[in-house]
C-alpha cells in the first residue's frame, strides 16, 4: 500500500497540504494520479455541499450562477466533468506536476509512489499585462 502526500502550491510560494492517500499501486500513470485525485476532491465537496476552490476542481462560472450564493441547495458536480477540465488546465500549463524535485510533463509518464512520495500541484497564474 503506497500512501501518498499530495500538495497545493502556487506561484506566489503558498503550500498547502491538498490529500493525504492510499494506493494499493506503486505505480501509477500522472493522468490516474489526476483522476484519482480529482474524483476524491469532487466526492468531498459534493458530500460538503461545499464551493470548491483551491485545489484542482472548480466550478465553472456557470456552475457557480446556477447553484447560487445559497450552497446547501447546491448541484453536485460531475467528478468526469472536473476530471476533463483538470486535464485540458494540464494541457494549457494550468499547473505542473512535481514528484519530489521532478517534473513530470507526460500524462502518460509513471510516477512513483513507494515510500511516502509527495505530489506537488503547482498552479501557475497568468502574468498581468502581459
Amino acid at each position: 500500500m503506497a500512501k501518498v502526500r499530495l500538495v497545493d502550491e502556487t506561484t506566489s510560494g503558498e503550500r498547502r497540504d491538498a490529500w493525504a492517500l492510499e494506493w494499493a499501486e506503486e505505480r501509477l500513470t500522472l493522468r490516474e494520479v489526476i483522476r484519482r485525485r480529482v474524483f476524491e476532491e469532487v466526492a468531498v465537496l459534493n458530500e460538503a455541499r461545499v464551493e470548491g476552490g483551491h485545489g484542482l476542481v472548480r466550478p465553472t462560472e456557470t456552475e457557480r450562477l446556477l447553484n447560487g450564493p445559497d450552497q446547501r441547495e447546491a448541484r453536485r458536480m460531475l467528478p468526469q466533468k472536473c476530471y476533463e477540465r483538470a486535464l485540458a488546465d494540464f494541457g494549457r500549463n494550468g499547473f505542473l506536476v512535481l514528484v519530489g524535485d521532478r517534473q513530470i510533463w507526460d500524462l502518460d509518464e509513471e510516477v512513483d509512489l513507494t515510500a511516502g512520495a509527495e505530489i506537488t500541484f503547482l498552479k501557475l497564474v497568468p502574468l498581468v499585462g502581459g
